[in-house]
């Protein structure tokens, strides 16, 4: 089995308090490296934007340090830090669970894990049809 397969086994089922599929979660590396980050640097956020070059990475900041505004979305929470997505890249993305892992080499240039030999990559898998419908209208966009 395919390491993307697995990660989608393992998050599947993963339901939010209402009951609707989660859009985006977190391996325990991404988890553990997100309480590394927040013990350095106090509460962290996420931003994917769907940019080139660092813009195609999962970006992780200290909360405040990247505005977020109207062209951005709000996916939900991984580890207890907000992920956002800009909304053009949401609107390519809707369909797809968003599995935040981590693998070695460098983050993004303004990335907080820059430095560490570890980086925040974007594992994907596509809703069900069951779950593309319990979604429907579920995101505040």
């Amino acid at each position: 089995m395919s390491e993307t397969a697995s990660l989608a086994q393992n998050t599947a089922d993963q339901t939010g308090n209402d009951g609707t599929p989660l859009r985006v979660t977190a391996t325990p590396a991404a988890v553990d490296l997100i309480a590394e980050l927040r013990a350095d640097h106090g509460p962290v956020m996420f931003h994917q934007s769907g940019g080139c070059c660092d813009g195609s990475s999962p970006m992780c900041y200290p909360v405040g340090d990247f505005l977020t505004g109207d062209s951005d979305v709000h996916l939900g929470q991984v580890a207890g830090a907000d992920f956002w997505i800009s909304r053009p890249q949401f609107e390519v993305w809707k369909h797809t669970h968003l599995i935040l892992d981590v693998v070695r080499g460098r983050g993004g240039m303004f990335s907080l894990e820059n430095g560490r030999d570890k980086r925040f990559l974007i594992r994907s898998r596509l809703f069900t049809e069951a779950e593309n419908t319990a979604l429907a209208g579920a995101c505040k966009v």
